[in-house]
Parts: C-alpha cells; structure tokens; sequence
C-alpha cells in the first residue's frame, strides 16, 4: 500500500485510485489531479485557468469500476499561478482543489520526499486519445532553474507528457511512493523531448498548508537551518558565499572541501544560508527577496544539493542510513545500508558538515569515497584543517585527481600512438581526399600528453624533495644529539681528571714534575677539544644561517603570496570579514595546502599553483579520437575503393584482351597503363584512379567489350 492508504502507485495493473480527471466547463479534458485528502485534489494552476470556472474531477480508479464525478473549486488562496524569471525560468504553477462531496480516505495518497536522480518514474495522464488514462515511463534527469523543478526524459519517444497529463501525479517506480506532479511536457527545435515535474519539497514550498500530507524525511537536518538570531543572519562572507553558490550550480567539481571553524560565525552563517536557498522546501519567498539584494553570484538554485547532514557525534552507519532512505533503499532493511548505496548505483549531491567530529571519522569517509566513486557529488565541511581534513583531501581529491591524470595519459597514450600509427598507415596507401587535416589534433595531443608526463615530473620532484627535507631534519636533529652526546662525555672526561688530579696531589705531594706534565697533557688535550668544539660550533652555526636563509626565503615567499592574496581579495570581496578569511579559505576549499602551494613554487619550470587543465584535456582527447576515428574511416573507404576499382580494372582488361583476337590498340593499352599505374601509386590517389579506370572501361565498351560492372 502507498503511503496514506491507496493503491501501490508504481503498479501498472490497476489505474490508481488517487488518479483524477479534471474537466473544464466545456466537458473537455483539462488534465490531471492527485486525491491528497477524502476532500482535496493537487493540480497545476494552467489547468484550473484551461478550466474556466466550472471544475468537475472525475475519479477513474473507484473501487466500484464507476467514474463518480464531483463538482471542484480553489481551495481559498491555494493558487500559485506560472510565472518566468528574466532568465525565463518558470515557478509555481500548482493549486488545490475543494471537492463538494469527500471520497473515501482509501483512495488517498500521501506525497513522499525522495531524491531518485537517474531512476525510472511512472504518471498517468489523461492524453486526448487515450481519455481513460494511461502509464507514461521517464527517467529522471535532474533539477533545473531555480525553482527546484526536475526534468524527465521519456523512456520512449511516444511517452513524452502531453496535453491532458499536467496535473499527474508522478510514481518512483522501485518504491510505489508519488514523489511530484507533472508540469508539461516540451518538444524543442532540435527533436529533444523533455517533461517537467514539481517535486514534493517544491509542492510544500508554494503550498504549506500541504505539509502534513507529505512524508519522508527532509532532505536539511534540523541541526543545519538558520539560527533565530538576527545578528548571524546579517554576516556574508562573499567568496566563500560564491564558491558554495558555484558547486551549488555543479561547477564541474565534483568533491569540494571546506573549512568552518567553530569561532568563524560569518562563515558558518554563510554555510547555512547556502544550504537553505539551495533546498527547495526552505527557500521560501521571504528568502528569496532577501537573497535578490545579496551580492552577484551567492544565491544558489533550489535543489542544489539532495540531503544535508550535519555529521557531530553520528556513526558512518547513521549517515549511511539517513542516506539510504532519502534515496528510497528502505528495502531489505537486513542489509547493511553501505552495500544498499554501493548495489543501488545511485548518485546524489550531498553535503556533510563536521566530518572531523563524526563518531568515526575513518568509516565516514570509506562512506564517502564509496559515494564519490558511484558518481555522487561531495561538500565535505570541517572543523578543522587537522589530520582527518588532510586523509579526506588525499583520498577523495588528491588521489582521484591522479587516478584520473594517468587514465587520461594513458589515452592520449593510445591516441598519439596506435591510433596515429593507424592513421599514418592509411596514408601511406591513399590520398586522403576530402578527408579533414588532423595533423594540428595529433600536435595538441602530443602537447597534452607532454603537459601531463611534466607534471607527474614534478610530482615525484615534490615528493622526493619532501623526502629529503624529512631526512636532512632528521639527520640535522641526530647529529645535534650526538654532539650534545660527545660534549656530556667530554665534561665527564674533565671532571675524572680533575679528581685524579686532586687525589694525586693530595697523596704525593713530591710529584710536582709529573702533575706539571699531566696538566700539560690535559691543557693540550683540552685545546684540542675546545678546538673541536669550535669547529662543530662553526659548523652549526653555519647550518643555523643555512636555515635562516630558507626561512627567510620562505619568508619573502609568504609576503608575495600574502600580498597577491590581498588584492584579489580587495578586488572580490565586500566586507571587512571577506578581506581576513579569503586567503585561508580559497586554499582550504580548493583542497590545496598553502606550504605544498609554497613549494610547487620553488619547483624548477612550475608556477605557483599549476595544475593541468584534466576538463580541458579530455575534451581535447575526446574530440581528437573522435575525428582520428572518423579520419581512419574515411580513409579505409577510400582504400576500398581503390581495390574495388583494381579489381574492375582487371575485369576489363580480360575481356578487352578476349575481344581484341589478337589484335592490338595502343590507344586503350595507355588509358589501361595510365590506370595501372595510378592505382600502384602509394600513395594512391583515388580520385585520380576512378576518372583514369572510367576513361579506360569507356573505350573497352566503346569497342564493343560489354559492361562488367
């Protein structure tokens, strides 16, 4: 049973009995509805406009197999009318219906919060040749525009929504649960068929009076909204605020990690009004205006990201859970829902704040890689950049990145080598007529692929050179403990002596002569030492001044950088708080540590900073092996054709040969010669080739040779 009691609303067996067909006042179908309540229907605003003021619901799926037909009107102000954006973007466009006379409580149906990108969705609509209704399939695309609509694209081309559909109610098909409305269904210019639906969270925004018929849980924990003081609702730090609002969008990037102190009440009042607006039940009006006067670029779409978690003192397993159920895997509760999420194959954007204060913060993120690599996309928030920020920033950025640089590598590998040797074969036996030149792709490629093998140069220099730093400190600290060593020994030395000496001259008080050789011995053994001493003082403070010029160098690199990062902050941000915090968190949001930026800088041939461009590079791989491809296919056709006209070729100078008797024609004997030749030409021109073989079969049917084609 579907939540609130009606019928499993993915069954294609039995029209749903929370199915309604509306009717205008000209007995046309206007479109659908879904029965939320005995007394209440859920339906698009264009189709109480398309229905004029006479509203008549019919309920196809009665238990009695009869189509009762109930007068209906606009429940009050439960209207929100379509309207468009500067952009074009559309919102609202949902109403409720008051029906004169309740159904039973049986047929209604609840909405459900859940988040099922790339899933298979069912709506039965009401199209015009089909006034009984009917199942249409989709699959669900994602959101778009900022009113927190989701696109579906039919599953086939003739199950795109039309006309008599808006209104439908729309089933997950794994879970049975109605999770939004149709909206419309669009054909563009191009052939491209899409409908639009109002998810339940979009529902509850326009219409809150409907939030007790919506189920399942928020997609916000209660943790993460918006405090009720005034003053933290007053803070923005706007790069940060932009950087959320651009993953928030999805950027490109997939995993982005961020820091939020616990004393940064500007950022952490930036990270909660980012979740709000991205949510598409709490971004209300009131949020909205607020957020028009907000600086360009920090307003985020409604539905940026699907569920936001609040990870302080919570299991891995909690937050797995708490996942799995905003995604609809309630089924086989007896598995563990790790291996649910990993068997699902389904993806979401999630954000997880505190990750550093999780119970176990280790099992958080195999959770989390486990997520990255199903295609998910991450906004990891922590407390602090501590040892748990550097694992995740190696293990969900640092590690994919190179995972991802040698996969590239090894493709522009196989396009500059096997693919180019095929090429290069092609033509060397043909002409490549018509065929696009691709010797400036194979040079970008060969540019590429070398960007990419210098920087993983440049990643083992770093790494090796860390390595040494490691074992020059510990060299440098080891031979600092020996000296210290050597010079307790040497006191030890000292002080036996002068015991000796002492007893010696207290027991032979006529030794004058040894005790002055003695000390004598000593004297000399002591300036010696203190002669070693000297030099080992030398050689440490030659050291000590080694290391002050690195770290004054370090120093003056700092400085610089310092310095850049405040005028791009100056350029950027607004406030005073943005000008403080820009510099720290740009690099702790991009993943970078600003002592490995530090020393990339002093990295022979590298800049500050320098990544390879992978977006960049693998549309230059993609485009180039897509038209390498077609270039060898084009080429192969070309080849073909030589041969097919060799073997013509010869077909014709046999029977020229039988026709003759003997005879001789030096005119058709060069056409033949001449045709011969061009086609053992390497490479063969086969243009050429066909005119010159034309111009030859024409003289033998001219001469009565017949035609062997």
């Amino acid at each position: 049973m579907a939540a609130g009691g009606g019928d499993p609303a993915a069954s294609p067996m039995k029209t749903p009995s929370w199915a309604v067909r509306i009717r205008g006042a000209d007995g046309e179908i206007a479109g659908a509805g879904i029965l939320l309540t005995p007394d209440q229907v859920l339906t698009c605003a264009h189709v109480v406009d398309r229905a004029a003021d006479r509203l008549t619901a019919e309920f196809v799926g009665a238990a009695d197999h009869s189509v009762p037909a109930v007068r209906a009107r606009v429940d009050g102000t439960a209207y929100v009318p379509e309207t468009r954006d500067a952009d074009g973007d559309p919102s609202g466009d949902v109403a409720l219906l008051r029906l004169e006379r309740p159904r039973p409580a049986e047929e209604t149906v609840r909405l459900h919060r859940l988040s099922a990108p790339g899933r298979e969705v069912r709506m039965y609509g009401f199209p015009y040749a089909h006034n009984g209704g009917i199942w249409f399939r989709s699959t669900v695309v994602g959101g778009c525009g900022r009113d927190g609509q989701v696109q579906l694209s039919p599953v086939n081309p003739g199950e795109l929504a039309s006309p008599g559909c808006s209104g439908a109610g729309v089933a997950d098909s794994r879970t049975g649960e109605v999770i939004g409305m149709v909206l419309s269904g669009q054909l563009d210019q191009h052939g491209n068929r899409f409908s639009f639906m109002s998810p339940a969270e979009t529902i509850a925004r326009h219409l809150p009076r409907l939030k007790p018929r919506i189920v399942g849980p928020t997609a916000v924990d209660e943790r993460l909204l918006p405090t009720a003081d005034g003053a933290s609702q007053d803070l923005l730090d706007e790069p940060f605020a932009q950087r959320l609002a651009a993953w928030l969008r999805d950027d490109g990037s997939q995993v982005k990690i961020s820091v939020v102190e616990p004393g940064d009440a500007a950022r952490a009042a930036t990270l909660r009004r980012a979740i709000t607006l991205a949510d598409r039940e709490l971004r209300t009006a009131v949020s909205i205006d607020r957020a028009s006067l907000d600086p360009p670029g920090t307003v985020p779409s409604a539905g940026g990201h699907d569920l936001a978690v609040d990870a302080s003192g919570l299991t891995a397993a909690e937050i797995a859970e708490r996942i799995a159920e905003r995604i609809g895997l309630w089924q086989h509760p007896e598995h563990p829902p790790l291996d649910r999420i990993r068997a699902s194959k389904t993806s979401l954007n999630l954000v997880v704040v505190g990750v550093d204060e999780a119970a176990d913060p280790p099992d958080l993120l195999d959770l989390l890689d486990v997520l990255r690599a199903g295609g998910s996309r991450l906004l990891l928030v922590f407390r602090t950049a501590g040892d748990c920020h550097r694992r995740a920033r190696e293990r969900l950025l640092a590690r994919p990145a190179r995972e991802r640089r040698a996969r590239l590598v090894e493709r522009l590998r196989d396009i500059t080598g096997p693919l180019a040797e095929d090429l290069h074969e092609r033509l060397a036996a043909v002409v490549p007529s018509g065929v696009r030149p691709l010797d400036s792709e194979l040079v970008a490629a060969h540019a590429a692929l070398a960007a990419l093998l210098r920087a993983d140069e440049d990643d083992r220099e770093r790494d090796d050179d860390r390595d040494g730093d490691r074992h020059h400190d510990r060299d440098r600290d080891r031979d600092r403990d020996g000296d210290r060593d050597r010079d307790r020994d040497r006191d030890k030395d000292w002080r036996y002596d002068q015991d000796q000496d002492w007893h010696h001259g207290h027991d032979h008080g006529h030794g004058h002569d040894r005790d002055q050789d003695r000390r004598h011995d000593r004297d000399g053994g002591l300036h010696q030492d203190r002669r070693q001493v000297h030099d080992q003082d030398q050689d440490r403070w030659q050291a000590h001044g080694r290391d002050q010029d690195r770290c004054q160098a370090h120093g003056r690199d700092q400085d610089r950088q310092q310095v850049h990062d405040r005028d791009q902050d100056r350029c950027q941000a607004r406030g005073p708080v943005q000008d403080r915090q820009h510099d720290r968190d740009r690099d702790r949001d991009r993943g970078h540590d600003p002592v490995e930026d530090r020393k990339q800088a002093r990295a022979p041939g590298r800049a500050p900073g320098h990544t390879p461009d992978l977006d960049r590079y693998e549309l230059l791989a993609d485009r180039v092996a897509g038209r390498l491809r077609a270039g060898v296919a084009e080429l192969d056709r070309l080849r073909d054709r030589r041969d097919e006209l060799a073997g013509r070729l010869r077909g014709y100078h046999v029977l020229h040969q039988h026709s003759l008797e003997g005879e001789e024609d030096p005119a058709v004997d060069d056409l033949y010669l001449r045709a011969h030749a061009l086609l053992r030409t390497r490479p063969c021109d086969v243009r050429a080739a066909e005119a010159a073989v034309d111009a030859y079969t024409r003289r033998v049917e001219e001469h009565g040779g017949g035609d062997t084609r």
